[in-house]
């Protein structure tokens, strides 16, 4: 055989187990992508049936005026988100929304954070006072609603007992349109921090203790031991607090409506009471799906604009 031939033939096998080793290959590769598929399916499925939908859905008889009864019919266009930012209840209550966005962000999670160093240690106090404070958000929102009405209630009220004791007129804050909005901050403030902490002190637990040693050795200041080291290694906790405390304030319903309802004069709604309040309660469905696409669009915009800008940098 010629050396030509011999090489051939050596080569002929070789080509041959490649190709079978790549067709080998490729069924695994299918073989695992079928099996994820089976696990994903279920789930695509109940998003597609529970969230997708309705979002089309909503967006679709946003453009119609319909009472939710038989099958939308009359075609209005835009009149519905017309007839929305010309709303002066929806306005304020868009600022309503800015304004719990705003303490969420300045008030609750510095103090949840400011808690959260104080009770990071693995005490036993520690843990009591985190149990403490972690209670308020266990507790459901409507119950907090509730409870903190019957403090604030200018007749019967806790607020107004005290009132009494120190010689005072009870103050009506519930029934205050200045001040209605005010008692509706204190409970978020109280209700949420102890989520926020948690999220802190598994941040705080998680950095090394011989880091803080460390820099106490080379003489840090325990202020710039925070600052300078501890505040840096906790931005990843910090980044999906503030997201969390953003998207929950756009969304708050639950506190609000067992609290004031929104009133007096439709003075404390939220976009999601006013939502509620001004298209379900009220059969307005063409309207309300209008509000409910308008709140969407905010909170997917946020959310892209807040991983596209701060979350990517924990990547």
């Amino acid at each position: 055989m010629s050396l030509d031939g011999a090489t051939a033939g050596t080569l002929a096998p070789s080509r041959r187990q490649a190709r079978g080793a790549s067709r080998d290959a490729r069924r695994e590769a299918l073989g695992r992508n079928a099996m994820a598929g089976s696990f994903l399916l279920p789930a695509t499925l109940l998003f597609t049936v529970f969230v997708v939908l309705p979002v089309v859905e909503a967006g679709w008889y946003s453009f119609y005026r319909w009472n939710g009864y038989g099958s939308p019919t009359d075609w209005v266009g835009w009149r519905n988100y017309e007839l929305l930012f010309r709303n002066s209840v929806f306005a304020s209550a868009g600022w309503n929304t800015l304004l719990i966005v705003a303490v969420s962000l300045i008030v609750q999670l510095p103090l949840a954070l400011w808690l959260a160093v104080l009770v990071s240690r693995n005490s036993r106090a520690s843990t009591v006072f985190r149990t403490i404070f972690f209670l308020p958000y266990v507790l459901g929102e409507v119950a907090a609603g509730l409870i903190w009405r019957f403090v604030f209630d200018g007749n019967v009220g806790l607020l107004a007992a005290a009132a009494r004791a120190l010689g005072m007129e009870p103050p009506f804050l519930l029934a205050d349109a200045d001040l209605a909005i005010y008692t509706i901050l204190v409970v978020v403030v109280w209700k949420y921090f102890g989520f926020h902490l948690m999220i802190y002190v598994a941040g705080l637990q998680d950095i090394p203790t011989e880091v803080r040693e460390a820099a106490a050795m080379d003489g840090a200041t325990p202020w710039q031991a925070f600052r300078r080291i501890v505040l840096p290694m906790l931005y990843p906790a910090i980044r999906i607090s503030v997201f969390f405390s953003v998207v929950g304030a756009l969304q708050l319903f639950d506190v609000v409506m067992p609290l004031t309802g929104g009133g007096p004069s439709n003075a404390t709604h939220t976009v999601v009471s006013f939502q509620y309040t001004f298209g379900i309660t009220r059969m307005n469905i063409g309207f309300g799906s209008a509000v409910g696409v308008v709140l969407f669009l905010v909170c997917v915009g946020f959310t892209l604009i807040y991983r596209r800008f701060v979350m990517r940098e924990s990547d």
